[in-house]
């Protein structure tokens, strides 16, 4: 039986109206289960009635979105600011058909193709949410580019400006022809004369389609949720290693990889897709007659690979091997800057994840002795992981202003609690953009606490904001705080330290200190580019030793804010997966 789809829109959290299709399930009586389908590039939801018809699962509701830029949703076509915001699009819509729709995340499979592969994978490791389960056709995750040097010339041209100041060479066409992608003649004719075929891929998403697809080959062994690979043998549009590398990586227990051989890249539209598609129906169903289960992360602090990735940063290296002669060099320099750089310097004399180089780092403002030194502080404040940190701050303003007008529209004031402020620069600016009723910072240095109460003075706030010097981890300090903040932030704080013993009591500590359904905003660091760059030469504001950081990955982070009685509710993240802001509401036990 064919089923015919509805048709409608989600908003994405720019206001966007992207839109999709669902196909109901025959039987209303059956247990709500869903299946999210995502296209390959250039295509949109309209050619995934096949795969719905071929899938033969009319018990499960299907959902298939438009990618922004794409089909008939909105935006340049081919086009979105970064892959990110596909990434985003997709934990909303998730959201959205929960929400909307009345399924639980873990009733929701995932049936993803090609570049589309590639935004469901980064929505699985960016976001960690409880799908159950994951299916990958020929996922994009290295795109054949047969002109010699493509990439790199493109990376040229997008560095040089180019894309900007000449819009024709901000966009490349896809020289893929319909008969590259499948033996099927009808989907071939279908694809040719489709008037919502998008050819044009923008040069920067083409680009972060890589980034994001080697970062996510590296940090494979953070995806735990159930996987299939479905893999055309004859694909002229992907390479297959980076495929198989990600399958051999996956942290997944029940994953499985299957090659059909003499299939093109449209492995779930090719002639004999009934094959691909019972090797996915097959999968799929037994993952719901399983109990939905997630590993235990909660000492993945002594026995993950995460522990094991941090024990590998502390040992020495060979004196006279080029990777210790490198980051002897490195830290030489750093120390020579240090005499010109003002962000340098103030890195190497209080820590480079202290409280004083935060609060600079948030200012972005180059200092240094002449032009050299301005440059080499512009030089380092852009650094990537800077970049990451101010943008973490644009996200917790964000998510901020998002909790003060739930907590507005239910009538509750906004208190909010900071447990590690640093200067508190950033909660007091954010506060007062939402015009908070009174604002809380503690810290446990007192060089932050006369830093920020000289910040509250400058800020005029007055008795709406105090300051006080306390301990991020004392559990019944935290708990007996006054008056009781109905919001709480813990902003790069989790990070620096790799136990979880000390995360669980500070977090059960917030979790007594808010008020019955307040709100807790909290940052993660679940991937960093540079971490052995950083724990080789780089000093920490703890006893001048090395900034050596355990990363928790973002499902290890979320497990130990629901072991303290919280519920995630949305999440934001950089284009580069490095930090990441959640909130989460307390959940207050009756």
């Amino acid at each position: 039986m064919i089923r015919v789809a509805q048709e409608h829109t989600f908003t994405a959290v720019d206001g966007a109206e992207i839109f999709y299709r669902h196909w109901q399930a025959i039987n209303p009586q059956s247990p709500k289960r869903a299946i999210i389908l995502f296209h390959r590039g250039h295509e949109h939801s309209g050619r995934q009635q096949d795969v719905v018809d071929s899938l033969n699962m009319p018990d499960y509701d299907c959902f298939a979105w438009d990618a922004r830029g794409l089909g008939r949703s909105p935006g340049v076509r081919g086009y979105a600011d970064d892959f990110g915001v596909f990434v985003k699009d997709a934990d909303v819509f998730a959201r959205h058909i929960c929400s909307q729709h009345g399924f639980n995340i873990q009733d929701i499979a995932v049936i993803a193709q090609s570049v589309g592969g590639v935004i469901a994978t980064a929505w699985v490791h960016d976001y960690a949410p409880n799908i159950r389960c994951l299916v990958l056709a020929s996922p994009a995750l290295k795109v054949k580019l047969y002109v010699p040097f493509a990439r790199a010339t493109l990376g040229l041209v997008q560095k040089l400006g180019l894309t900007k100041a000449v819009p024709a060479l901000a966009f490349v066409n896809s020289y893929v022809k319909a008969k590259w992608l499948t033996h099927d003649e009808k989907r071939i004719a279908s694809y040719e004369i489709d008037p919502l075929i998008t050819r044009p891929i923008a040069v920067n998403i083409l680009l972060e389609l890589y980034e994001t697809a080697e970062r996510l080959v590296k940090d494979a062994a953070a995806i735990t949720t159930p996987t299939q690979f479905l893999v055309s043998g004859s694909d002229w549009v992907v390479h297959q290693k980076p495929v198989r590398e990600l399958f051999r990586k996956l942290g997944a227990d029940d994953k499985a990889y299957h090659v059909f051989e003499g299939f093109y890249h449209d492995t779930l539209g090719e002639k004999d897709r009934h094959l691909p598609l019972t090797y996915a129906r097959d999968f799929i169903k037994a993952q719901f007659l399983k109990p939905h289960t997630q590993p235990d992360l909660m000492h993945a602090d002594a026995a993950g690979y995460t522990f094991h990735e941090a024990e590998a940063l502390k040992k020495p290296l060979l004196t006279f091997s080029p990777d210790n002669i490198y980051f002897a060099a490195t830290r030489a320099n750093i120390a020579f800057a240090s005499k010109a750089s003002a962000g340098l310097k103030l890195g190497v004399e209080t820590g480079f994840d202290s409280g004083s180089t935060l609060d600079y780092v948030y200012e972005n403002q180059a200092r240094g002795k002449g032009f050299f030194g301005k440059l080499i502080d512009r030089t380092y404040l852009d650094a990537i992981g800077w970049r990451g940190i101010r943008i973490r701050k644009q996200h917790i303003e964000t998510l901020l202003a998002k909790t003060a007008n739930l907590l507005r529209a239910e009538s509750k004031p906004v208190r909010i609690m900071d447990i590690a402020a640093g200067h508190g620069r950033y909660a007091l600016e954010a506060a007062v953009a939402v015009n908070a009723d009174h604002v809380l910072l503690r810290d446990y240095s007192e060089l932050n606490v006369t830093g920020g109460n000289a910040l509250i003075q400058k800020m005029g706030l007055g008795a709406k904001a105090q300051f006080e010097k306390a301990d991020a981890f004392d559990k019944k300090s935290i708990a007996a705080v006054t008056p009781k903040p109905t919001i709480a932030i813990v902003s790069g704080l989790y990070e620096l330290f790799p136990e979880n013993a000390p995360i669980n009591a500070s977090l059960a500590g917030v979790h007594q200190a808010l008020e019955a359904d307040g709100y807790l905003i909290y940052t993660n660091q679940p991937w960093h580019p540079q971490l052995e760059l950083i724990a080789r030469t780089l000093t920490s504001h703890r006893q001048n030793k090395a900034w050596i950081m355990r990363r928790r990955t973002q499902r290890e982070m979320d497990q130990l804010v629901q072991n303290a009685g919280f519920e995630k509710i949305d999440q934001m993240s950089d284009k580069w997966g490095i930090f990441s802001v959640s909130l989460a509401k307390k959940i207050t036990q009756n």
